[in-house]
């Protein structure tokens, strides 16, 4: 090796084509000179350089050959050569061996028999001729599994067909356009570009080579031409000259003859140029693709410079970029040929000259693609992020192969960055979208309080169109809820714990092989993190933060479901609550809470429930009683508050309210019962009073009705059956929007059932009048006992008196004293009518009020509102009263008979 290092590498060029062609070094000079040519040139194909890839596939070749022993020979050698710095490049010795190794018969692309190659490849001008044209096709496609120039399966996806990268799939040749051409073989038909760039026929010179003949076999002498010439008029311009100016114009260069017109915005001829009206349309079409490709170039030029388009953008001008650059190598494949006809002095219009209408042909697949892309560029201008994106993938939904491969290959390097934001989002929480590409949106203004509800969120306008809706909430949810666990939960266990990292989009290749299995491996990585993100939070929520408890304890005391507790709590404050609320002081009423909670089973309760349970006054207007503006409290701090915010602590206070005056008037109604029951007997004395308590017994009998009838309404009906399915969600929920969603439900729930929403204010306006009219009634009976009673007293005193003058002897009452007994017992019964009056009074204004409800209730969409109705009347007391209860009944009975 140190001999061959001290050689210059001239001879051992040479000495490498002796060796292959097994000729002399006087015979092999043109073929050296071939070959100092192609090293010297500028033409990189982009092969993969690694050096595993080569020595794994040679290992496969032989083990494919069932030569175990050498394969594991070679991977001996090739560790220790790796182990040693004998060799700077190890990967291109490799590649050659395994170029060197391959079966020429097979339909790989590659040409195995270098000594028949240069036996007949080299034109007999091989020294002046440009390597373009007469390069070896293995030499010259050294792609590996790329490109392969003789082979059908041959592909290329660049915009000249020259076969660059492989992920936009081959390009088909359009058999209308190639004039003579004969019929595919068996293994297909070649690549357009292919054939202008690398195959051609290999013992002619170039230019009989582009002329493409359709009876002339590959290789062999070029036929004689049989084209008549026309001889040019005076002045006109030569085809040959419109070739340059053509050439020009592909590049956005204005030619001699064709120039851009600004006010057509195309590219025209001069009219005061002599030229034949075909060349002139010939030229015309060609230079179409100079406005194309212009267009995609000023796209390019202006939006790579700007940052502000963001790294999507970016990732899009980069595509572009790449499909340009293909482009420039066919035109420079067609400038080389040019250049090789003015210096072999080719005449124009014979078979082997480059023609325009040649050139049409030939750049039939570079305009389609250019088109492609030009109306891509237009439809995505003004567009950034996620919403190009989806513009581009839309362009991809199309029936020609040719250019689904080409939108693809740009989708993969545009969703990329996307796809990349997506990930770490997703298994890291981290959002880093400085130029607003990303459709999850973040605000930093939002206090960590609100870092559920409102610090994310999603832009709609930036989730690509291959990401549906439901993924994208998804995706929302399972950062929000890597943050939520940091900043609130203060939860330090890493993302990757929570749910495993896995490969990530890190190339264009791994965001076109997600892209391209959207429903499978792709909604897998979201679902498996949403789930396992999710699960950990709600764990943790329930773990830590007893939040399934905070839930019960809310029904429990904010909606009155501890019965015991709430029952010993109103005796309590029974004295408190009938005075005055300016006379109320907050820590008196929270010490008998305190009580209330020790003597009831609340005391059993978590202590960090019963530590948040509290006392609060409303606000203060005249003439309130303690009644009025007492309420309960439950403070929520914390990850709790996601859950219990100040919307629906005030939802809780309200329905708080109206549940606890409606128990005040089932507690009302019992103080009542007990002063009836208490008082028949004492008053059986007095008969003039029956009439005045049948009436009372007959209107508290109708209120404890109304009222039993409301609370098992409110009780049953609207809050456990609401409870059981508030419950049921919160049990199957899969995240915590599932049970902020159903939390939310079930306080709508029950408000509008409950008559506290802004459709149901008659019904809750004629209900406060009713127990308005229960507290009435209460003052009203105890004014009448009170008085009965102390009338009750007087008689009783006199009669004793009476008694005990007659045991001394003595007359029991003198005429003046019986007299005076008369006059004040006439007083009292004087007195009863206006008492009967007073009830009367006060049961027409009841009753009317219940009636009003009553038709309230059946005129309301609310078909549990309709039974209650019913349930309200069921002995048709108040139907037979009024008439519009009988009109609704009807009208309701009506609906219920159509819809069956």
């Amino acid at each position: 090796m140190a001999t061959l290092d001290q050689k210059s590498p001239n001879v051992l060029l040479q000495s490498l084509c002796c060796r292959i062609t097994g000729k002399s070094e006087a015979e092999v000079a043109h073929q050296f000179q071939y070959a100092v040519r192609v090293i010297g040139s500028n033409y990189a194909p982009t092969i993969e350089r690694d050096e595993f890839l080569v020595s794994e596939k040679i290992k496969k070749e032989l083990l494919k050959q069932r030569r175990e022993a050498d394969a594991a020979l070679f991977s001996e050698l090739h560790r220790k050569l790796q182990t040693q710095s004998v060799l700077k490049h190890r990967w291109s010795v490799l590649y050659l061996l395994l170029s060197l190794s391959e079966d020429p018969r097979k339909p790989s692309g590659r040409v195995g028999n270098y000594g028949a190659l240069f036996a007949q490849a080299l034109p007999r001008d091989a020294h002046s001729t440009p390597f373009y044209c007469t390069r070896p096709q293995s030499l010259a496609l050294g792609y590996g599994e790329r490109t392969a120039a003789l082979s059908a399966s041959v592909g290329t996806s660049g915009i000249s067909s020259l076969g660059v990268y492989t992920l936009n799939g081959p390009t088909a040749t359009p058999q209308s356009l190639l004039a003579g051409q004969p019929p595919q073989s068996a293994a297909g038909a070649q690549p357009l570009g292919s054939r202008l760039a690398w195959t051609l026929p290999v013992s002619c010179s170039p230019s009989s080579a582009l002329a493409l003949p359709a009876t002339r076999p590959p290789l062999g002498p070029p036929a004689p031409s049989s084209r008549v010439v026309q001889p040019r008029r005076d002045g006109e311009v030569s085809e040959a000259a419109l070739v340059r100016d053509i050439l020009y114009v592909f590049q956005g260069i204005d030619g001699k003859f064709i120039k851009m017109s600004a006010q057509e915005n195309c590219y025209k001829i001069d009219s005061k140029v002599v030229l034949c009206k075909s060349l002139r349309d010939l030229s015309s079409r060609l230079a179409e693709l100079g406005w194309l490709h212009n267009k995609v170039r000023k796209y390019t030029d202006a939006r790579s410079l700007d940052r502000a388009f963001g790294l999507v953008g970016q990732s899009f001008c980069a595509s572009l970029h790449q499909e340009l650059k293909e482009y420039y190598r066919l035109l420079s494949v067609l400038h080389s040929q040019l250049q090789v006809e003015d210096e072999q002095g080719v005449i124009v219009c014979t078979e082997s000259s480059l023609t325009l209408r040649r050139l049409l042909v030939w750049m039939y697949d570079p305009k389609v693609r250019l088109k492609t892309l030009a109306a891509l560029v237009d439809f995505c201008q003004g567009r950034k992020g996620g919403e190009l994106a989806s513009a581009v993938h839309s362009y991809g939904k199309t029936g020609d192969p040719q250019m689904r491969a080409l939108v693809q290959h740009i989708l993969s390097l545009v969703s990329n960055p996307i796809l990349n934001f997506l990930y770490r989002w997703i298994y890291d929480g981290e959002l880093e979208d400085t130029y607003h590409e990303f459709f999850v949106a973040s605000d930093p203004n939002v206090k960590t309080d609100r870092l559920w509800h409102d610090k994310y969120s999603l832009r709609k306008s930036m989730i690509p169109s291959f990401i549906a809706m439901d993924q994208a909430r998804k995706v929302l949810l399972i950062g929000k809820s890597i943050n939520f666990l940091h900043q609130v939960c203060h939860d330090r266990t890493p993302p990757g714990k929570i749910t495993p990292a896995s490969k990530s989009a890190d190339t264009p290749k791994d965001a076109a092989e997600l892209l391209s299995d959207l429903e499978g491996a792709f909604q897998e990585k979201i679902d498996t993190a949403y789930f396992d993100t999710s699960k950990y939070l709600l764990d943790v929520l329930n773990r830590n933060y007893l939040l399934l408890e905070h839930l019960q304890a809310m029904r429990r005391y904010l909606l009155l479901g501890q019965g015991d507790f709430i029952r010993h709590l109103m005796d309590l404050l029974k004295p408190e609550l009938v005075r005055p609320a300016t006379t109320l002081y907050q820590h008196n009423l929270t010490g008998i809470l305190e009580t209330a909670v020790r003597a009831t089973n609340a005391q059993f309760d978590n202590a960090e429930i019963l530590k948040r349970l509290d006392v609060r006054l409303l606000e203060v207007s005249p003439g309130d009683t303690g009644w009025d503006v007492f309420s309960l409290d439950y403070h929520v701090d914390g990850p709790i508050a996601t859950v219990f915010t100040r919307e629906c602590m005030g939802h809780y206070l309200r329905v708080f309210n109206f549940l606890w005056r409606a128990k005040r008037m089932e507690y009302t109604l019992t103080d009542i019962w007990k002063g009836q029951m208490c008082n028949a007997k004492l008053l059986k004395t007095m008969p003039e009073l029956s009439g005045v308590l049948h009436q009372c017994h007959i209107l508290a009998s109708e209120m404890v009705h109304f009222i039993h009838q409301m609370q098992y309404y409110i009780t049953f009906e609207v809050l456990e059956c609401s409870w059981d399915e508030l419950w049921n969600k919160v049990q199957q929920a899969q995240d915590l929007d599932h049970i902020i969603a159903a939390h939310d439900v079930f306080l709508d729930t029950i408000i509008s059932r409950c008559l506290l929403d802004n459709n149901s204010r008659s019904l809750l306006n004629q209900l406060r009048a009713i127990f308005d009219q229960i507290i009435e009634f209460q003052s009203a009976q105890d004014s009448l006992y009170r008085s009965a009673l102390e009338e009750l007293t007087l008689r009783l005193q006199f009669e004793e008196k009476k008694r005990q003058r007659e045991e001394e002897g003595q007359w029991g009452v003198t005429a003046e004293q019986e007299a005076e007994e008369k006059k004040r017992i006439q007083e009292f019964q004087e007195t009863i009518p206006k008492m009967r009056a007073q009830l009367r009074i006060l049961t027409h204004f009841y009753q009317s009020i219940v009636q009003q409800f009553l038709v309230l209730l059946m005129t309301s969409s609310d078909e549990s509102l309709r039974f209650l109705s019913f349930r309200l009347d069921f002995n048709e007391h108040y139907r037979a009263r009024e008439p519009r209860l009988r009109a609704s009944l009807g009208a309701t009975r009506g609906r219920r008979l159509s819809n069956i």
